[in-house]
Order: structure tokens, then sequence, then C-alpha cells
């Protein structure tokens, strides 16, 4: 019997069910719960359905609502009946409902889990998916509610609904009856349905990215009457770079018999402009934003890229006034790059969009570029332009972002749009701060599977105008997952963009072997060290002495690529000087014609001094207008230029040739590339660098192949396990586990803790050794001496009573009273390598499965590695071998190998654990004793506590604001 508070309950609103959706077109729409203030809305929203789509929905000729349809639509108790609707501009699109029912049909109350549910989605609005997001909302909030069935009743011929429904992933039945086709289905997540939801939020979201960098027309709103400022030069910016669709320039202040500025169609507001407009692009002071968002979007304006500063890096008005930008954008269905953007370009030939701040369009190439900083931006794309300033040489850029605060659209919207976008071949970021870490690591591990990603991450505090999830893990960590999920994870800019120069020039290397040769024997040894410091395996250097010919290089770069010990070339240069010495072009023609024989390796070039070699080095030799008719270097002949002087430096705009596809192996393709560009580098270490980061991502993408299995366990008690954690945090919503309920925990899982007994006296310690059998272990589990054998805490193989009692008096003696020691007994574990394992859950991360070697390496050095949780039977494996100190478990110095496949299982029981129970939220097993046989669990800390948010599990939104 509910009490009337209880039922009050019922009807509070939930306001958490708000959320913003990106739709298939990528547009967004709002979704919030049906309130009794929503009548006028909702009988406006009916008129403008459609005849038939109301008989879709009625079964029968409806043309409007009565009165008691519109109280009962507007009235829900939020449990057993709920409405959502999808809103634009503050009005409704879509609804949808359910009203739980019984086994009998009616209408009914918990514990019934059965609902119906009904769709109505305006004409106008249907295809943009926003019944499937709506399924995605109503069905999360029904599993709220205890709802763990949907039924639906739908006409033959409504196959859109059918369809929404069939193509959702849920295990489903289906049935004809009395004219009706009836559809019932589980509302648990499978597989399928998480894969097909994470499908469509690409989709969406890389949509939304695609109309904010290829517009079809533009508007720049804060275009000045006089030459100079933001917009009048973001004007200039769009118009030089060719952008072939429409230009507008808006500005309040203009003249009303003003027509033109710099040639482009002025106008004092965005309503005034008679076509559409995609774009726009803001320039005017913070307090004038809201006016212009809202006119773009009466306007119908698909995206903004707001320029203007004044928002959340400015404090906490600005963070309000940031707030309400989004919100006001986000309720016309726009998308915002910004506030406080340096802007977008996009150099695709067809589109053309420089609408950023940059006076100058990037070369069109390969590399895609993020940033959140403008000035970060500014430096990146400046080394990809210009001929020097390190990597040296022409390097293109497909798209370039800069997100500013980064308020709405993010580093996450971009490689959703990145992952297949066909002009990118290798995507750069520079992260200041990670917003989403979970959904970032997906979408990495995504998309590195398909191009390379290249990131710097801030290392201190986020920019004061981000928005960022908390996090508990240390800076090393996050860089480890993040290396876990392919990102090929670096410090500077500076290596920022020699690995993507390299990556976008050069095929992906099939090992770590380096064949190193060249004219200069120091250059070479110095290169060599580098390898080895890198973790490469160089052959010794080839030295070609300074005499070398262009023909010497190039006889042995053939050879060298030709040997299948060799996976990659570095090639050192130096300047040569006398009469046979090769001139900068010839040089260069003779290694790109011998590294286009053999196009399924690597080949980087160390050069000092040598600024034609490496600009040579960088031209395309298809362009060349002549061919390598005999070996370079020979005697008396003559050594065109590779690229002449008025294509090297025509124009700007002209398509960057595509380069080779970067594989791990030479297939049949690689043969067809007669050509590629070969970076060349000022230093040695910064070229191995690059090929160290290529040979450890290539190494990545064939074991992500086979990312292998999450192993099942007979003995694994999981309904067990779940009851006790249920019957615990009853007691509490935070726990820290005692001993016993440790180990009764750990033990449904297969994890054994050996047995420790209290000893509070000396009396107690002999009668718990008996208990157990000598020899025991004598320790002190105070905080301060706890796993601390370097203090004198513990005192290992007492063979005997007397030797118990002498050290029991040893140890009070040496630190105090026994209540201060918290001394136990312990039965011996055979000897062997002591390890840690953890297990933590972050609230921005995940769950994170740690594991390192106990004592000093872990504690002192910070000698772990780390693996998002649920771990595979080969990244188990790969956790093992990853630490720095791992040649401890395996013979290091004649010692005796420990067993680590029980290890490896042990990590995996422990990730099953935290995965299978998200209630565990921290796990900590000190010290783990892995010895020539089996492992010893020593000592064992839980605790227990409600699970953070899982927004990955839940459906489609946009970061909240």
């Amino acid at each position: 019997m509910q009490s009337p508070a209880d039922r009050q309950d019922r009807h509070e609103y939930p306001a958490h069910w708000e959320a913003d959706v990106v739709l298939r077109d990528g547009g967004t729409a709002r979704i919030r719960p049906i309130t009794v203030d929503d009548a006028d809305r909702l009988v406006s929203f009916y008129e403008q359905v459609s005849d038939e789509s109301k008989y879709y929905r009625f079964f029968a000729p409806y043309p409007r609502l009565s009165a008691k349809d519109v109280h009962r639509f507007t009235h829900h108790d939020f449990v057993d009946r709920v409405g959502l609707a999808a809103t634009i501009g503050g009005e409704f699109i879509a609804t949808v409902r359910y009203d739980r029912i019984g086994a009998d049909g009616l209408p009914a109350s918990a514990p019934a889990d059965e609902a119906e549910v009904a769709f109505l989605v305006q004409d106008a609005h249907q295809g943009r998916g926003v019944a499937s997001a709506l399924l995605e909302h109503i069905a999360a909030v029904a599993r709220e509610r205890g709802i763990r069935r949907f039924a639906a009743e739908v006409l033959p011929a409504n196959s859109k609904m059918i369809k929404v429904f069939t193509d959702a992933g849920y295990t489903q039945k289906r049935s004809f009856e009395d004219g009706v086709v009836r559809l019932e289905f589980d509302l648990e997540p499978t597989d399928r349905s998480l894969a097909v939801q994470r499908a469509r939020e690409q989709r969406a979201e890389a949509h939304s990215v695609r109309r904010l960098l290829a517009p079809g027309s533009v508007a720049v709103v804060g275009v000045g009457r006089a030459p100079g400022g933001v917009g009048r030069s973001v004007l200039g910016n769009i118009r030089d770079a060719g952008h072939p669709g429409r230009l507008y320039a808006v500005n309040k202040a203009f003249p009303e018999d003003l027509k033109e500025v710099d040639g482009v169609p002025a106008y004092r507001s965005v309503r005034d402009i008679e076509g559409p407009v995609d774009l726009a692009v803001v320039a005017v002071p913070a307090e004038h934003v809201p006016a212009v968002v809202s006119e773009c979007g009466e306007h119908g304006v698909q995206g903004l890229v707001v320029l203007s500063a004044g928002y959340a890096e400015s404090g906490p008005e600005g963070r309000e006034r940031q707030r309400a930008l989004v919100q006001l954008a986000r309720a016309y269905g726009m998308r915002i790059i910004g506030p406080n953007a340096f802007g977008v370009i996009n150099t695709a030939p067809d589109v053309l969009l420089n609408a950023s701040l940059a006076p100058e369009m990037p070369r069109p190439g390969r590399i895609g570029l993020f940033t959140q900083s403008g000035a970060i931006g500014i430096a990146l794309l400046s080394r990809l332009h210009r001929r020097g300033g390190g990597v040296t040489g022409v390097t293109g850029v497909s798209t370039f972002v800069s997100a500013g605060n980064r308020a709405d659209v993010s580093g996450n919207d971009v490689l959703q749009y990145w992952y297949d976008d066909p002009e990118t071949d290798v995507a750069l970021m520079y992260l200041e701060s990670l917003g989403n870490p979970r959904k970032f690591t997906r979408l990495a591990r995504r998309t590195a599977a398909a191009k390379p990603l290249v990131v710097v991450q801030g290392v201190g505090s986020a920019p004061q105008g981000h928005a960022v999830r908390a996090t508990r893990l240390p800076h090393a960590t996050v860089s480890a997952l993040l290396r876990q999920a392919g990102v090929i994870r670096v410090d500077t800019i500076t290596e920022l963009v020699d690995a993507g120069l390299l990556l976008a020039r050069q095929p992906l290397p099939a090992g770590p072997r380096v064949a190193i040769l060249g004219n200069s024997e120091s250059l070479g040894v110095l290169t060599y060290d580098r390898c080895l410091a890198e973790g490469l395996r160089p052959s010794p250097p080839l030295d070609l002495t300074t005499g070398a010919t262009a023909q010497d290089f190039h006889r042995a770069l053939s050879r060298a690529l030709a040997d299948e010990t060799c996976d990659a070339v570095v090639v050192t240069a130096i300047p040569a000087i006398g009469e046979g010495s090769p001139g900068d072009a010839a040089l260069a023609e003779a290694l790109r014609s011998a590294a286009a024989a053999v196009p399924g390796k690597p080949v980087l070039v160390v050069h000092v001094e040598l600024g034609g070699l490496a600009e040579a080095l960088s031209a395309a030799a298809s362009t060349s207008p002549q061919a390598l008719a005999k070996a370079p270097g020979a005697e008396g002949g003559a050594h065109p230029p590779p690229l002449s002087a008025s294509l090297e430096r025509g124009d700007p705009h002209r398509p960057a040739e595509r380069l080779p596809t970067a594989v791990p192996e030479a297939g049949p393709e690689a043969s067809k590339s007669c050509s590629r560009l070969i970076p060349a580098y000022p230093a040695a270490e910064r070229a191995v660098r690059a090929l160290a980061e290529a040979v450890k991502y290539a190494q990545w993408r064939r074991e992500a192949a086979d990312p292998g299995k999450v192993p099942e366990h007979d003995d694994i008690d999981e309904k067990g396990a779940a009851e006790l954690i249920g019957g615990l945090l009853e007691r509490g919503r935070g726990l820290t586990l005692g001993q016993a309920e440790t180990c009764e925990l750990l033990d449904r899982y297969g994890i054994h803790v050996r047995r420790a007994l209290p000893a509070p006296t000396p009396e107690a310690a002999a009668e718990a050794a008996r208990t157990l059998g000598y020899p025991v272990a004598l320790k002190a589990t105070a905080p301060h001496l706890r796993h601390r054998a370097d203090l004198g805490g513990v005192r290992l193989d007492l063979a005997d009573e007397e030797q118990l009692r002498r050290a029991y008096t040893e140890l009070t003696e040496l630190f105090g009273q026994p209540e201060e020691l918290r001394p136990v007994v312990q039965g011996m574990a055979p000897r062997g390598v002591d390890t840690v394992v953890r297990a933590v859950i972050d609230p921005a991360a995940g769950a994170v499965l740690s594991f390192g070697l106990a004592g000093a390496a872990s504690q002192l050095l910070g000698d772990m590695a780390h693996r998002l949780i649920p771990v595979t039977d080969r990244e188990a494996t790969s956790l093992v071998r990853s630490i720095r100190t791992a040649p401890l478990l395996f013979g290091w110095r004649g010692s005796t190998p420990v067993d680590t496949p029980a290890l490896e299982e042990l990590l995996l029981r422990v990730s099953r654990l935290v995965d299978d129970h998200p209630e565990v939220v921290a796990v900590t097993l000190e010290p783990v004793v892995v010895a020539q046989h089996g492992v010893s669990v020593l000592g064992a800390t839980l605790r227990l506590a409600p699970p953070p948010a899982r927004d990955d599990l839940g459906p489609r939104t946009l970061p909240a604001y």
C-alpha cells in the first residue's frame, strides 16, 4: 500500500530525462518529458501531421485531438505513463509514450514489467532519425522504471515505423493478427543494439560536422564597415580561398543603401537574406551574440562558428553566458564550433573554405588537424604550410578545426567525421583537455584501426573555458589508456608534426628492423644509438663515405629495401664538397627512384643543412618532367630539378597527389604507386622517434585485428556475488569491506586470498600458527607499516613457536603496542616475485585494471601498466609484459621464471569481477606472489559503492549544458 508521499513522488518532474540529441542529418533536437503545460504545443503539433500519419497512429481517421485526448497525452505520472517529445525551437516535432500494462493487456502498475509504446512524427521531420532517437530514450526511461519489455501494434503499411523497431537491435518477437503487426521486444541492451546505437551516433555526429565544414552558403556576421577587424578579415579569407558557394556580409550597422562589401552582398540581418544560409560565422561582441543566434535559428541556419570571446574563459559570468549560448543554439537545431574559436578550414576542391583567422589557405593534403587553442592552431598550420621549421617540405591539410572553448562541437565529433572521411589519411590533434575520456577512447580505437591518430594531450589543468569531467587517474595512466586504444601519443607539437608527416607520406613498417646508410659515419652512429634507445632493432650503419655519389646512394638504398631482414631505412646525408659530389636534386631523385621500386617499406632522411635536398625530397616525382633515364649520378649526366620552381611555388590550392595507402604489408596495390614523398628531418632523434611511433602503431594495428576474447570461467558465481554485494550495500553507500567480507566476495570469482588470522597477543599468534601450520609469517597491518617489509614490519619463515614469539616481541619493541600494529599471522607462500594488481572505476575514464611489481618499482618509479576493463586474454598477456621491470618475471639474470599464465588468469578474474559488478569501485590485491607454479594473494582490499553513471551505455545524448 502506497502512502500519499509515495504517490506524490511518482509525479515529480524527471529533469534528468531531458537531453539534446544529434539527428541523422546532423541537426539537433531536444528530448524532454511532456507535461500538463504542453497542451497547446501538442494541439499545434497534431495539426501539422498528415492524415496518413494520423491514420497510422490511431488505426482510423482521426483529424483532431479531443479535450480528453489532450488531457491523457499531457498528464503522466512518470512511472506507469510516460510521454516524451522531441522539440526544435520549443515546438514539438515528434512524440512517444508508453503505458504500463499487465498480462491481460490492461493498464497496470509495478511489478508489471511490460508497456505499450507508440510514436508520432511530423511528416516534415520523418526520415531524420527522430523516432530512433526517441526509442532509445523512452527505452532507457522504461528500464529505469522497472519495465523490461515493450509491445507495439503497427499497421502493415506503416513500414517506416516497423523498420524503426526491427532495426533497433533488441531481441524481439513478431506476430500478425487481426490485420495488425504486433512487435514485442526486450529492452535489455544487446551487443547488436549497442552496435546499432553507436553506428547511428557516428553517422549523425559526422554529418553534423560535415554541415559545418562543407556549407553551400556562408554568412559572416559582424563584418566591419572599414577594412580590418575580425569579421572583415574572415570575410576576405573566405572570398580569397575561392569558396564556390554564396557568401554574405552581415552587420546591423550597415547603411540601408549599402549593397556590397568587398564585392560580397551586404545585409543588415541574416533574416534579410533571401536564400538559405548553411553556416554563419559570428564575430560580434559577446553581448550581441544571442540576438544573432536567434536570427540565424529563425532563418534556418544549420551551424555556427563563433569567433567571439568573453565566455567561459573569462570567468563565472562568461560561463553562464556560454551555457545560455549552447542552449539557445540547440533549441534551433544548430551546432556550434566555439565560442572563442579560431575557425575552420576545408581544402577540398569543391569546398575551398577558409572560415578562420588564418590569412593564407593551407595547401590541400591528407592531414586533418584539430586544436582547441588558436595559438597552437596557428603554429601547426604554419609548420605544415611552410618549408623549413624542422621537418621541411610542403605538406597539405584536408580539414582544420580550432574549437576554442569547445562548448558544443569537440574533438570527439571531429573524430566521428574523420573516421570515414575519404579526404583524410592521418589525424593530428592537440587536446588541452579531454571532456569525455571514455567516449574519446572508444572513438580513438575505432579511428586508429582505419587511419593513424596522433595526439598531444595537455598535462596541466584544463583551460578555464573547458568543461571537463573530473578524473582521479594520473596523467600517465590516461596516456597509457590512449596508447592502448591505438593513439600515437606524443609530447610536443614538433613530435606531432614529425609523426604526422611520416605517416602521411610513407607506408607503415612491418617491424622494428632498421637499416641505416649515409655519407657520414658519425651521423650514422648517432642514428643507430637513437634506434636502440627507442626500442628499434637497427643494423650496423653502412658508411658510404663523404665521396658517395647519387648513384652510390641509389644502389645502397635499393639493396637495403630489397633485404628481407629490413623493415625501414633511415638515410643520413651531410653536405659533400668535391667535383663528383651529387647536387640536391640528383640525390633526391636517386633516393626517390630507389624507394619507388619497393613501395611497402618506409624511408626517412636525416639531413644536415641541405635545404635544397629537403625541398627536392618533398616534391612529387610524378610532376617531374624528366624521368630517371639512367643511373643517377653517372658521369656526364645532367640532373634537372625534380620539380620546377614555378610548380613548387605555384597555386597553393592545386590538388595534392594522393599518397599511397599506408599498410603494414606491401600488397599488389603498393606496387602500382610509382612515387611517394620522403620526409626529411634535421635531427636523428626526431626521425627515429617518428619511426618508433610508426612501428608501435603498426604493431597495434596487427594486434587489433585479433584482440582476443574475454574467457569464461566455470567456477565464477556471478549471481551469488551480486546477492552478496546487494546485501552489503544496504549498510551504506560507500563501504570498504572487512577482511572476511573481502575474501568471501573474491572467492566467488575464484580469487583466493591466503588466510590471515589476527594476533592481538603472543598467545593468539601461537594459536593462529598452530591452526595454519608452520612455517608462518608475522605481519603488522597498520596503514603505515602494511606492505613495508623494508621497515621491518614483516617477519618471514618462522618455523616454530619460539621463533614466532621472539619475532612478536621484536615487533612490539620496535613499533609499539599490538593495538597499534594490528599484527596477523599468515601461512608462508611459495617464494616468487611480489606484484600488485589494482582495479578502479574512474567516473570519467571508466574501469581500469593496473599491474606492476610491488614496492619501489610501482610506488617510487611509477612502473605500472594499465588496461581498460573488460580485459581480453591477449590484453592480459600484454599487460604483464608492458612494465619496464617485466624481465624479473621471465628469468632475468638466471633467476627462475615464474608462472605468468597463472598471473594472467588472476588479472582476467579481477577484470571480470569489476565488469560484472560496477558496484565494486576499487580493488587492490597486494602483494600477489607469483611463484614458479601458481600465484598467492596475500592481501586484499575492496570498496563498494553505487557505480558512476555510464552515459556510454545509455541513449545517445550531447553533453549536458
